[in-house]
């Protein structure tokens, strides 16, 4: 399999920055922000656990079966939280995008777009992806909305799919965009975050 090499992306309002274990700590300290492990539907690693949530991801790029980031929001240059590619296949090349989660005061803002932009972008031009596909538990319906606001489509769910933390079982919702539907996500994306962003300073 080849490995998605770690690269940096940014545009100008995310960067996105390959994960290392030096950012262990600002990685804990966004998570506080909003207690975000108490989530039961979601894998945001607890206190103590951020330095093995690194190494579990760093285990899968060297496997290449991912590629994590943390994401700094350019305006106050604070890490907000993470994501990465998963479930990375060569023939057809395509991937998942996950492990996403923002510190509770970047919710509902420009992060998550403008970082999905990125992501996306760099999967069809960067990567010559033929599709990007997204998953989430059917019981977290705030990441659902999210998805489905970037213009993916629902392509169903998979009943007793995976484990969540707790160790019981998860139905998780999939859903996909085509290399051919990009240009209009793109467009779609690019005028979000115009509304979305605050104004330049």
């Amino acid at each position: 399999m080849a490995a998605v090499a770690p690269i940096r992306l940014a545009n100008r309002h995310v960067t996105l920055e390959p994960l290392q274990p030096v950012h262990a700590g600002p990685l804990e300290r966004a998570a506080a922000d909003g207690d975000l492990w108490n989530l039961w539907f979601t894998s945001v690693p607890a206190p103590g656990r951020v330095e093995a949530y690194i190494a579990s991801a760093l285990r899968g790029q060297d496997e290449g079966r991912m590629s994590p980031w943390v994401v700094r929001e350019n305006v106050s240059g604070d890490i907000v939280g993470t994501t990465r590619f998963y479930d990375i296949v060569d023939d057809p090349r395509r991937m998942a995008i996950g492990y996403t989660w923002y510190a509770r005061r970047w919710q509902r803002s420009h992060v998550n777009t403008a970082c999905k932009h990125l992501l996306l972008s760099h999967a069809f031009t960067g990567l010559d992806a033929v599709a990007v596909e997204f998953h989430t538990d059917a019981y977290n319906q705030d990441s659902q909305r999210a998805i489905e606001k970037l213009g993916a489509k629902r392509e169903g769910i998979l009943r007793a799919h995976k484990r969540r933390p707790d160790g019981s079982l998860r139905d998780t919702v999939c859903y996909s965009i085509l290399a051919t539907e990009w240009p209009d996500v793109d467009q779609w994306l690019q005028l979000r975050l115009d509304r979305l962003a605050p104004p330049a300073a």
